[in-house]
């Protein structure tokens, strides 16, 4: 005769549940931050012709605006991916920025991502400086995760 030995169900349960639980963690997880306007609204955006207040009501309040008195408006968009208990990485970013004249016109609608660490032109409507220039916005955003925890105290 063969006996055959039951598992106590409760125990085949936690079982079940503790594999399921261990492969979600090994699942990424998506996490996103900030606006960037749709590609129909910002084409809505006429460079000579809109002012601060027509962009404002045409794509929305910018996230961000310049330091500067009367600079551009700045739309920003990143992702972030977090595996298990690693730190979270970040795997997309984009700017658009928005620049206005001294008169308060749209004078340039630029997009910008981020590749390899390093801030690319997506998109440009007026180019006024040539388009190896250092603009503020590439100034920072080319400094972003440069700096690491050695660097904090020098």
């Amino acid at each position: 005769m063969c006996t055959r030995s039951r598992v106590n169900p409760r125990i085949l349960g936690t079982i079940v549940l503790g594999a399921v639980l261990s492969l979600s963690a090994c699942a990424p997880q998506y996490k996103n931050y900030g606006y960037i306007p749709p590609e129909d609204q910002l084409e809505r955006i006429r460079v000579g012709v809109d002012t601060r207040e027509s962009v404002t009501e045409t794509v929305g309040a910018p996230v961000a605006s310049g330091v500067l008195e009367g600079s551009g408006y700045y739309y920003v968009r990143s992702r972030q991916r977090a595996l298990g208990f690693l730190a979270p990485e970040e795997v997309e970013r984009e700017v658009v920025a928005i620049s206005f004249s001294d008169a308060g016109v749209v004078n340039n609608v630029e997009r910008f991502g981020l590749e390899r660490g390093r801030v690319v032109v997506l998109e440009r409507r007026v180019t006024s400086a040539p388009v190896g220039s250092n603009s503020p916005l590439r100034k920072l955003l080319s400094n972003i995760g440069r700096l690491g925890p050695a660097g904090l105290g020098e």
